[in-house]
């Protein structure tokens, strides 16, 4: 268990009293008296996930999770204003990612972020890798150096991102255009898919263009991670 998990009932009472930045409380399906601490939860900006008894078995290992177990954000999470003022005097440039599971692509992709110069990176509440110590690790320090946002859901994220005049380009296999062919309009979202499914359909309906790495091997495919650090340099400095 990770040192971000927080096991029973008290113990979660306290921590998210404490404001802990909280990413999900899992409570056990049928448990009762858990009322408060889910509106705390939802309070903390928690996602509230609800699991069957054997699920929180295998999560826990005290064994004495009393049907609560909440995962505890390593990081505060910032706000779009902190993006916005980091962007102040130049062309904004934003990482999206759209539902990115593994804690570790989701490292990664944030410390190519900071390397790269982008002004902050953003995830959806829901079906996405938080900002966990496992995440913080991947990261290699670079969850420090540059805003990570938790958006309700990336579509109506990205609808307001144009609105603004921002331009939306996702990352597709199946796009028709080559990366390096491409030409890329700031303001700019760079947006990048979950590891199995790539985008979702709203997302990419949303996107002003959709571009792809060529590929010359077997394999067909890059890890997620890989991919956005390519698309991010050649963004950032192909232009």
């Amino acid at each position: 268990m990770e040192n971000n998990h927080v096991e029973g009932r008290r113990a979660v009472a306290e921590a998210l009293r404490s404001g802990r930045p909280t990413d999900r409380l899992y409570v056990q399906s049928g448990a009762k008296g858990l009322g408060e601490l889910i509106r705390a939860a939802k309070e903390n900006g928690a996602v509230v996930v609800e699991r069957d008894r054997h699920f929180l078995d295998r999560l826990s290992q005290t064994g004495t999770h009393q049907g609560v177990i909440a995962t505890m954000a390593a990081f505060a999470y910032s706000e779009m204003e902190d993006v916005l003022a980091r962007a102040a005097g130049g062309d904004l440039f934003l990482i999206v990612c759209d539902g990115v599971q593994d804690e570790r692509n989701l490292g990664a992709v944030i410390r190519t972020a900071e390397v790269v110069g982008a002004h902050g990176v953003v995830i959806p509440k829901r079906r996405s890798a938080g900002l966990s110590a496992v995440t913080a690790r991947a990261a290699a320090g670079a969850a420090e150096h540059i805003p990570i946002v938790r958006v309700p859901g990336v579509p109506s994220f990205l609808r307001e991102l144009k609105a603004s005049g921002v331009w939306i380009y996702g990352a597709a296999g199946d796009a028709a255009e080559n990366a390096f062919d491409a030409e890329f309009t700031f303001p700019a979202a760079l947006v990048l898919g979950s590891e199995e499914t790539g985008l979702h359909r709203l997302t990419r309906e949303l996107c002003d263009k959709l571009t792809a790495l060529p590929m010359s091997g077997k394999t067909g495919s890059l890890n997620v991670s890989c991919a956005a650090a390519v698309l991010m340099y050649r963004m950032k400095y192909g232009r």
